[in-house]
Order: C-alpha cells, then sequence, then structure tokens
C-alpha cells in the first residue's frame, strides 16, 4: 500500500480558471516529484470596475511519500 500526500496550491491567471488551475500544477511540478492527481477545491477571482482581473483555483494535489 502507498502512502499519499496531498498538499493546497493555488494558481492565478489573469486569462481563464482553466489557466490558473494549469499554473497551480506547473508550479508544484517544479519542487513535487511523482505528482499523480490534481484536485480542484474552488474557484474564486478579483473583480476590479465590473470586470474580472484575476482568476485563482485552489487546488490539492497529491503525491506518493517516499519510504
Amino acid at each position: 500500500m502507498t502512502a499519499v500526500k496531498v498538499i493546497r496550491v493555488m494558481g492565478t491567471s489573469d486569462e481563464s480558471w482553466e489557466a490558473a488551475a494549469h499554473e497551480a500544477f506547473r508550479e508544484a511540478s517544479q519542487t513535487v516529484d511523482d505528482i499523480s492527481g490534481i484536485r480542484v477545491e474552488n474557484w474564486t477571482a478579483d473583480v476590479e470596475d465590473g470586470d474580472i482581473v484575476e482568476y485563482k483555483a485552489t487546488t490539492e494535489i497529491a503525491f506518493p511519500v517516499e519510504h
């Protein structure tokens, strides 16, 4: 049986929530090896003058724990 660790990472984008989720994954993958899954926990955005200016995706990144 493999133990799995889950960390929370927020990605941001000025384009879309999907791009924000991809950014969270890209950032995590720079320091975390063998990512086995990602779950989007929450979608939020910053709004200024009636327009969305920044999309945010809070994600949970899962990876196996080394023994």
